[in-house]
């Protein structure tokens, strides 16, 4: 049985093949990162647009590198939360309409969870239960995950997204867009010493997340020295800032992935989404499992950013008859599907 996927939940315009396995056929990704790159940040208007005149391109192009065409499909996959709302529609829209031209079922997938069942795509193997990290751009979420379709909420960002906090910096450094892989370069020749920034909620009993003081520290820091250095500041304090920014984000991130393995036993860590790529932040956190033990389980690059494959989590849901109504709507707030599990 092979599945169509469709993702534009914000700034990539994605579309995947794969079967009931789920192995993946295709795997098409047309990034938008350039678009918005004079804006410093993503342009959810522009996003929309952008998804518009690309998404069936990028939909034959998966067709074609599969093998396979929209007869053989028989069943469409599509993120309808959360995200950007007007990007979510334009996905939303296309796969109902698929949906319907083929006469085949519609899956609806949550953008945040698929980004965690990416562990279990990449390992092949089963690997809940599982605390699951999402770190990216618009979220920062920890879960309690039972099984592949079943993820409670245990704390998130009350403010920025550690991928936010990234772009951010970044354009207060004037490294450029999108500001994980710029910081993450600069940061190789840079002291993470050098700055005491703060680490918010890192000794609380809590599993909530905040970046936006961290953000605000580091653009005081660097007004502050380039006062004292003349108006410019130097590229190695531009370094050492950087190197000490993403050391406050990684020591909250494996801090909080600590408290909550502690907290609940589970032995699997399960991380995912944008901020995963970032190789200082995986040594950290293989360090940190190796050294208690558990198992960590993150995808490779191509599965950590924005993705269609991921939607594979839809062939669970197929499985268990979780279909979606052909008035399927777009959300673009996190909706847990299970109740919260107490801190």
């Amino acid at each position: 049985m092979y599945f169509l996927a469709i993702e534009s939940s914000c700034d990539e315009t994605a579309a995947a093949v794969f079967d009931d396995e789920p192995k993946i056929l295709a795997n098409v990704v047309a990034s938008q990162a350039k678009l918005h790159e004079r804006f410093g940040g993503v342009v959810p208007e522009v996003a929309a647009r952008a998804h518009l005149q690309r998404l069936l391109p990028v939909i034959d192009d998966a067709l074609k590198q599969s093998g396979i065409t929209l007869r053989d499909i028989e069943a469409i996959a599509v993120m309808n939360t959360p995200g950007l709302v007007g990007s979510l529609l334009v996905g939303v829209s296309a796969a109902k309409m698929l949906a319907v031209a083929l006469d085949v079922p519609l899956v609806a997938v949550n953008h945040i969870e698929a980004h965690i069942y990416a562990c279990r795509l990449a390992a092949g193997c089963e690997v809940f239960p599982a605390i699951g990290l999402v770190v990216s751009g618009g979220h920062t979420c920890l879960f309690d995950c039972r099984s592949a379709l079943d993820f409670r909420l245990l704390g998130a960002t009350i403010d920025d997204a550690a991928g936010e906090a990234f772009d951010k910096v970044a354009s207060i450094l004037g490294l450029g867009f999108p500001g994980g892989p710029l910081i993450e370069k600069a940061a190789r020749t840079g002291d993470p010493k050098r700055f005491a920034f703060p680490r918010a909620f890192l000794r609380d009993h809590r599993f909530d997340f905040s970046f936006s003081g961290l953000k605000t520290a580091v653009l005081y820091a660097h007004r502050d020295l380039a006062k004292a250095e003349g108006g410019t500041v130097s590229e190695q304090t531009k370094a050492d800032l950087a190197a000490s920014f993403q050391q406050a984000v990684i020591d909250v991130l494996v801090g909080k992935c600590r408290q909550a393995l502690e907290q609940t036993g589970l032995e699997n860590l399960c991380v995912g989404g944008g901020v995963a790529a970032n190789q200082p932040f995986r040594q950290a956190l293989q360090r940190m499992t190796e050294e208690h033990g558990w198992r960590l389980f993150i995808p490779p690059m191509s599965l950590c950013t924005d993705n269609a494959a991921m939607a594979a989590m839809a062939v669970e849901k197929w499985r268990t008859g979780q279909l979606a109504p052909l008035d399927l709507d777009a959300y673009p707030t996190y909706m847990p599907s299970a109740a919260p599990v107490p801190a």
